[in-house]
């Protein structure tokens, strides 16, 4: 991964209520010896929502272009055990802001004696710091971390470990914190964000079909269109977009007495739809996507479940070329009632 090097183009006076909100210590609950293990700080958008913009922690998440609706919902990663980072490094404090986070807690005198003279040395006596950096002021910020919302009590959430420590605009962070943030990991982060529409395809028959008779199966590819979400932190002028895009369908019929068209159950896209309307006169025909059931559900029905997979890929600062993510998958099941072939005796 090629090093980054952050900067600010000084933008800090526009982001500077952005600044206030992630940094403020009213927004974090907890603190430790080897580093915070802060939550997350989430707000909406100007108008409550909270769907297409919410910051999250340094991160800011654009949901402006994200799947919608009652229905839709987050993809499973395809990749087994793959998720997007737990914990990260990222600007959080100006000194005057470290000073009213650090000052409380040694008040308190509720983390011992001997921690308190540990952090006033690092940050007021000069043994990191002198005063807190204020003679740097508006020249760079401390940096901490941050846990990802919902991954709090992950145990990847533990390996953000290292203390507070400073870092100038411009310069990248220390190379011995592997967790600062990065657009790659933006993209991660974003990631997490998107949300596509569940995916209930078209039969013909629809509802009930019968033993031995081909049910196609087809979506309009007009409901599945690209969706992504763009993370950044603005302290850092640093960005990246994930996209997911539909690329097949697969049909699992909900019992294995069935057949699929194709053999695999997955139906690729082919221009503008996912397998092939039924349309009369096709009733001899193997539909290009869809089921033939082999035995009736009798009182029931059987869950035939849909799911579309979907490409992932993201673009971000100093990346100029689409680089890849694990596919993601989401899906949804519905009743399909098989009935036997009725026989009329003369």
């Amino acid at each position: 991964m090629p090093v980054l090097k952050y900067r600010n183009a000084g933008a800090v006076a526009v982001v500077v209520s952005v600044a206030m909100m992630i940094c403020s210590p009213q927004a974090f609950a907890g603190y430790g010896h080897g580093g915070s293990t802060n939550g997350s700080d989430t707000s909406g958008d100007s108008d409550g929502t909270g769907k297409l913009s919410a910051t999250a922690g340094a991160v800011v998440f654009d949901r402006s272009k994200n799947g919608s609706g009652g229905s839709a919902g987050p993809v499973t990663s395809s990749s087994g055990s793959w998720t997007p980072p737990a914990c990260y490094y990222a600007p959080k404090y100006t000194p005057d802001q470290l000073q009213k986070y650090l000052e409380p807690i040694w008040n308190a005198e509720s983390t011992g004696p001997e921690w308190d003279l540990e952090q006033r040395d690092k940050y007021v006596n000069g043994g990191e710091a002198k005063d807190f950096n204020k003679a740097k002021a508006g020249e760079g910020y401390w940096w901490d971390s941050y846990v990802t919302e919902g991954r709090e009590g992950d145990p990847g959430a533990l390996k953000c470990d290292k203390g507070i420590f400073w870092v100038d605009t411009g310069d990248a962070p220390p190379a011995d914190v592997p967790q600062a943030i990065t657009p790659e990991m933006l993209a991660q982060l974003a990631y997490a964000e998107i949300r596509v529409p569940s995916t209930k395809v078209d039969l013909a028959p629809a509802g009930t079909t019968k033993v031995n008779l081909p049910t196609w199966a087809w979506l309009d590819t007009a409901k599945f269109k690209p969706v992504s979400v763009t993370a950044s932190v603005p302290l850092l002028n640093v960005t990246a977009t994930t996209t997911a895009e539909p690329v097949s369908l697969k049909i699992d019929p909900g019992t294995g007495d069935a057949t699929t068209y194709p053999a695999s159950g997955v139906c690729t896209i082919s221009g503008d739809r996912i397998g092939e309307a039924y349309a009369k006169g096709k009733a001899k025909e193997t539909p290009p996507c869809g089921v033939k059931y082999l035995r009736s559900s009798g009182d029931g029905s059987y869950q035939l479940r849909a799911t579309i997979t979907w490409k992932i890929h993201w673009t971000g600062t100093g990346i100029p070329d689409e680089r890849g993510l694990p596919d993601g998958t989401f899906g949804a099941e519905q009743d399909v009632v098989v009935q036997e072939i009725q026989s009329v005796n003369r």
